[in-house]
């Protein structure tokens, strides 16, 4: 097929989804039908995957702690945490000269250095201690919490927090549908039905948002919900058509996992898209399906952008984005004195003097974080139980091998780059975070951007055939022994590789 063939294919595509005949009356039903299908589907598999685990909530149900002190018009938990896994915890010294002072007492740069929360450091010995107290915080974003609200306002701190992951991560797949179906619509995709519904399988049991699901924690949750809002944002940004809601998705995001607002690129590029002049001898038009240098796509286009009307609707974007933040800096101030802390500086962990000496990013965790994301495998050996993981996990090959298809892509679209732009954005913040996502079965970071990467997936061009429906199939494999295994049967998993000093 020709260049011109393949554009006027598409526009043919664009021209017959902006004209939809008249719906029937219970076309909308109809639509809705296999949506649904999927929505009970995985369901069903995940409510299987999740099994015993559904009888209780889990161990580290921080966001139902949260909500419940909110409810009470807490921002901090009343007495103790049940265990101190992940908790932030500052103290607040009486000293005997008459200061009291709040923050949190370093581990490293000498012995008894206290950081306030204003940023200052004191030597405070014990013997200038008059009184002292406790307090402790939740510091993970606060947007899964206000889901809560409503249900631990009936059940409290029974509130189970497996099956919210469940429940609400079952519609995650139905969005990644009717993104998929929403790219063929456009003209940008050119997948068939059935193409779509095995990406979606893939999405919903092959990546490792499958395992996510299905355990409850915090940091699940936090994922879960993350990939409900990065679908959203998605449907939102195609041909910058809704953007108050893209720009309220990635405010959301943001105080749910911070990475998320990273992928405004996005919506940035297609606003910028939205806006181009007609192509002129002076800024002729680039065919985005054959011209594969991305710089000089780019930089042919620019000239054409309408920079008023471009920048008026990314203020549309950034409007929800900025309220959402204020909230969160106030949040943050009353809690911590500084409107930029979640708390996590704070973190009663073991490893809290790495934090202390290397900050929450540094160039100095890419290394240990960049194999994990690529090139963690399982050990085979001999003895029983034959295989183990480590904690660190597996890396994205491994847990889904289809991804391997976005290295050499088989057709270009104009949408591809900025869907790239959206997955770099939180990865590098990823590559830089102090934590690799230990514990964990595969790289959970990934779900800030899986959504992208299998629009990407569906845009690449490539066969959905026997080879890669076999891929998927080894994905869904690897992902179903991660579900049912994961916090499970520990002798599959072991404490190794890539200690950061």
């Amino acid at each position: 097929m020709s260049n011109s063939d393949e554009k006027k294919k598409r526009e043919e595509k664009k021209a017959s989804a902006k004209d939809p005949a008249p719906l029937e009356p219970r076309s909308l039903f109809q639509g809705l039908k296999l949506p649904i299908l999927i929505y009970v589907i995985c369901l069903g598999g995940y409510l299987g995957a999740s099994g015993t685990r559904l009888k209780r909530h889990s161990n580290d149900n921080h966001y139902v702690y949260l909500a419940k002190g909110l409810l009470e018009g807490r921002l901090s938990l009343k007495g103790n945490p049940p265990h101190q896994n992940d908790w932030a915890l500052l103290y607040t010294l009486e000293l005997k000269d008459g200061r009291s002072v709040r923050g949190a007492y370093l581990r490293t740069g000498g012995q008894h250095i206290f950081k306030t929360t204003k940023g200052e450091k004191l030597h405070i010995p014990p013997q200038q201690v008059k009184r002292r107290r406790h307090t402790y915080y939740v510091s993970f974003p606060w947007f899964p919490a206000i889901l809560m609200l409503p249900f631990v306002a009936i059940w409290g701190l029974t509130f189970n927090d497996v099956i919210f992951n469940v429940v609400v991560g079952a519609f995650n797949p139905v969005l990644v549908f009717w993104l998929l179906q929403r790219l063929v619509k456009l003209g940008y995709s050119e997948r068939s039905l059935s193409e779509n519904l095995w990406l979606t399988g893939m999405f919903a049991f092959g990546t490792v948002h499958f395992y996510s699901t299905v355990i409850g924690q915090v940091w699940y949750t936090a994922h879960v919900v993350g990939v409900a809002l990065t679908a959203l944002y998605a449907l939102a940004a195609l041909e910058g058509r809704h953007l108050y809601l893209a720009g309220l998705c990635l405010g959301l995001g943001f105080v749910t996992r911070t990475p998320i607002p990273f992928s405004i690129g996005l919506v940035a590029g297609e606003v910028l898209r939205r806006h181009l002049l007609p192509a002129t001898a002076d800024a002729p038009a680039p065919d985005p399906y054959h011209r594969p240098p991305l710089y000089p796509w780019i930089r042919s286009l620019w000239p054409r952008v309408q920079i008023k009307p471009a920048f008026i609707d990314m203020l549309k974007v950034a409007a929800p984005i900025v309220l959402v933040a204020g909230v969160a800096m106030v949040f943050n101030s009353v809690r911590f004195d500084n409107p930029a802390e979640f708390g996590h500086t704070y973190l009663n962990v073991k490893w809290a003097e790495r934090i202390q000496r290397w900050g929450l990013f540094n160039y100095h965790f890419i290394s240990r974080n960049l194999a994990v994301m690529l090139f963690m495998l399982p050990r085979f050996s001999a003895k029983a139980p034959h295989l183990k993981i480590s904690w660190h996990g597996v890396g994205l090959p491994v847990t889904t091998p289809l991804f391997c298809y976005l290295l050499w892509p088989r057709r270009r679209s104009p949408l591809a780059p900025w869907l790239l732009a959206a997955v770099l954005g939180p990865m590098l913040i990823h590559l830089l975070y102090q934590n690799s996502g230990w514990v964990q079965f595969g790289y959970r970071f990934s779900l800030d951007y899986t959504v992208y990467l299998v629009a990407l997936l569906a845009l690449g061009g490539h066969r959905i055939g026997l080879f890669a429906k076999g891929l998927i199939l080894i994905g869904v494999g690897v992902n179903t022994f991660g579900a049912i295994t994961f916090g499970r049967m520990w002798q599959y998993y072991w404490n190794g590789y890539f200690p950061v000093p």
